[in-house]
């Protein structure tokens, strides 16, 4: 395993985790869907449920941001890394 795949995988793993916790962290749009029956049908989320628009609109973008750097991140683990790796193969 080369050493850029181990990175690449570490990025990944600490980027699917962030993600995760920020959409914990987002409030509910409604009560109809899988997560109130999981989390119980309140509408609080990790915040109180009066706080301002502004922090759920930065926690989306922020949420698709790393969504889009994630997907690049294994674009790039699964084809420009094994190329490298063909490459320094045939060098050596």
């Amino acid at each position: 395993m080369a050493i850029y795949e181990i990175i690449c995988g570490a990025a990944v793993l600490l980027l699917c985790l962030l993600i995760i916790i920020l959409c914990l962290m987002q409030d509910q749009k409604s009560e109809q869907n899988m997560t109130s029956a999981l989390g119980g049908g309140s509408n609080d989320s990790f915040y109180a449920q009066n706080e301002g628009n502004t922090r759920d609109a930065a926690l989306q973008k922020l949420t698709k941001i790393l969504g889009i750097i994630t997907f690049v991140i294994l674009i790039v683990m699964n084809i420009v890394v094994p190329i490298i790796t063909t490459l320094n193969a045939s060098g050596e």
